[in-house]
């Protein structure tokens, strides 16, 4: 879909990739998608994509995710993994693998990362109540905050370590 994304170097950096990147929070309801800039600095909300049914022979969602990550020239897409707070994998935690494994198989080429989600809609509702954010509106915003938090805190990752965070997810 996009060309290799540029290696940016630096002695106190490491290796960085820049690139667009999504940032998605999977939630049984709706899915909150998030972007960074192009140079991977800062994440965005992006839009709430409502969850369709995991049966169906056709999935909207899937679809608008795949749209979004052509449409943005994504590099790759990180996906939230809600582990357990003794960081083992729960249900929640084996949906939200499914889940991008789902996404990996609709936007292939392109890499799927899961990455350690804990707290992260926990953090997204307490920050848009401090900015006064009412729990009816909150509603409909809170899952785009959580994947701005998972997204910043995968680019914060891999610009302090110089690794790509996560796991990489194959399609089945």
């Amino acid at each position: 879909m996009s060309e290799p994304a540029a290696v940016m170097t630096g002695a106190d950096i490491g290796a960085f990739r820049v690139g667009v990147r999504l940032g998605i929070d999977v939630g049984s309801v709706r899915v909150g998608v998030a972007a960074s800039d192009p140079g991977a600095v800062l994440a965005a909300p992006v839009e709430t994509v409502r969850r369709g049914d995991d049966r169906a022979a056709t999935r909207d969602d899937l679809r608008r995710i795949a749209a979004l990550v052509l449409d943005r020239g994504a590099i790759e897409v990180v996906v939230g993994l809600p582990l357990s707070m003794n960081g083992t994998r729960g249900s929640a935690a084996q949906a939200a693998l499914a889940y991008a494994e789902a996404i990996a198989a609709a936007v292939a080429p392109v890499p799927v990362r899961v990455v350690d989600e804990r707290l992260s809609t926990v953090t997204a509702h307490g920050q848009l109540g401090s900015a006064g954010v009412r729990s009816r509106a909150r509603r409909e915003v809170v899952d785009q905050a959580a994947a701005v938090i998972i997204l910043q805190s995968a680019l914060d990752a891999e610009r302090s370590s110089g690794r790509a965070p996560g796991e990489l997810v194959t399609a089945p």
